[in-house]
C-alpha cells in the first residue's frame, strides 16, 4: 500500500472517529434520560398536562419534548398509551414528530455540532455564511414545530372523517382500566427494581442508537472522502432542489437518531444550510425504522398521510428556507475573513 492509500485510509479513520466520539455523550445522556423517562413518567401525567382544545393541545404537544425529553423510537410506545387513555389523535401525532426534535438533548447537541461553523470557508477562501450553532437550533427546531402542528391538524381532519379507522387494535382508545391498574402496580415497585429497568432501558437504547450511528458515520465519513468540499459546495450551491432532495434522502435511508444526526450533517461543511437542515428535521420524523414501528400504531392511510405531508413540508419550507438565506445571509452572518500576516 503507498503512502497515497495510507494517508486516504488514515483520513476516513479520523473523520468517521470524529463524527461519532463528538455524537457519543449526547447519545449517553438521551439514553439515561429515556431510561428514566420510562420508568418513573407516568402516562396519565402528560394525558392530564394538555388541554382538550384541538389547536392549543397540538401547540402544547409538539412542545412536550422539553418536557419529556425522549428520541422517536421512545415516544413510539408513550403515543399509543396516550392514544388508548382517549387523548386526542392529533395531538399525540404532534408529540410524535416533534418531540424528538424539540428537546433539550437534541436542541443542545444540534447546537454544539454547529457551533463555529459560520465561519467556514468556501474553497476560494470567501466565505461559506453557514449557519452557526444558534442558527441552526432556531431554524430546526421552528420548521420542526410548524411541520408537526400542519400534520397534527391534517390528521385531525382525516380523524374527524374516519375516526378510528385509522388506528389498529392495539391503538384504539378503550373505555377499560387495565394499564391504569398496571400503572398503580408499577409505582409500587421496589427502588432496585426501579434503578434496574431504568439501566435495562438506557442499555438497550444505547445500543441502537449506537448501531445506526455507527453506520451514519461511516457512510459520513466515506462520502467525504469521495466527494471533495469543492464538489459538496458547487452541487448544493448549483442545484438546491438536488441537494435537498439527495440530503432527505439520507435521513430515511441512514435511521439515525436525533441525538446524533447533527455531527453527521454538521460534516458536511461546506453544502449549503437549508439541505442539513431538511436532512436534520425530516430524519426524526420519517426514515425506515420508523415506518416499520409506525404500522404497529396506524393504518395505512394514516401512515401515509404523516409521511407524504412532512415530506411535502420539509421540502417546501426547505427550499424557501434556501432562497432567503442566500439572499439575507451576508447581512444575518459575520463570517469574518482570515486576517492576512505581515511579513
Amino acid at each position: 500500500m503507498d503512502n497515497s492509500s495510507v494517508q486516504q485510509v488514515q483520513n476516513f479513520l479520523l473523520r468517521f472517529e470524529s463524527i461519532l466520539f463528538e455524537a457519543m455523550p449526547f447519545i449517553v445522556l438521551g439514553a439515561v434520560l429515556a431510561g428514566i423517562l420510562e420508568e418513573m413518567l407516568p402516562q396519565r401525567l402528560i394525558a392530564r398536562f394538555l388541554p382538550r382544545g384541538n389547536t392549543l393541545a397540538i401547540v402544547l404537544g409538539s412542545l412536550l419534548g422539553i418536557i419529556f425529553p425522549m428520541c422517536e423510537c421512545g415516544i413510539i410506545p408513550v403515543m399509543r398509551r396516550l392514544i388508548r387513555k382517549g387523548l386526542p389523535l392529533s395531538c399525540c401525532v404532534a408529540y410524535l414528530l416533534a418531540g424528538p426534535i424539540i428537546n433539550l438533548v437534541v436542541l443542545g447537541s444540534t447546537f454544539v455540532a454547529f457551533s463555529g461553523m459560520e465561519k467556514t470557508m468556501e474553497p476560494n477562501g470567501q466565505p461559506s455564511y453557514q449557519m452557526g450553532g444558534w442558527w441552526m437550533l432556531a431554524m430546526r427546531g421552528g420548521l420542526g414545530f410548524l411541520v408537526a402542528v400542519v400534520t397534527a391538524h391534517i390528521v385531525e381532519w382525516q380523524y374527524r372523517k374516519y375516526g378510528n379507522k385509522l388506528l389498529t387494535p392495539l391503538t384504539m382508545p378503550t373505555t377499560l382500566m387495565p394499564e391504569d391498574e398496571a400503572e398503580e402496580t408499577e409505582q409500587r415497585r421496589p427502588p432496585e427494581q426501579r434503578l434496574f429497568n431504568i439501566a435495562d432501558t438506557a442499555l438497550h437504547d444505547f445500543i441502537d442508537i449506537t448501531v445506526f450511528l455507527i453506520l451514519g458515520s461511516l457512510l459520513s465519513a466515506l462520502m467525504r472522502g469521495l466527494l471533495t468540499q469543492e464538489m459538496v459546495s458547487d452541487l448544493s450551491r448549483n442545484y438546491p432542489i438536488g441537494s435537498i432532495g439527495l440530503m432527505m434522502g439520507l435521513a430515511v435511508l441512514l435511521c439515525l437518531c436525533s441525538e446524533a444526526d447533527a455531527f453527521v450533517a454538521a460534516s458536511f461543511a461546506t453544502m449549503r444550510p437549508a439541505a442539513k437542515l431538511a436532512f436534520l428535521v425530516l430524519g426524526p420524523m420519517f426514515d425506515l425504522k420508523l415506518y416499520m414501528m409506525y404500522t404497529r400504531v396506524f393504518r395505512p392511510r394514516l401512515i401515509y398521510t404523516i409521511f407524504l405531508s412532512v415530506i411535502v413540508q420539509v421540502f417546501v419550507y426547505s427550499y424557501v428556507t434556501h432562497l432567503l438565506w442566500e439572499q439575507y445571509a451576508p447581512y444575518l452572518v459575520s463570517a469574518s475573513l482570515p486576517v492576512p500576516t505581515v511579513p
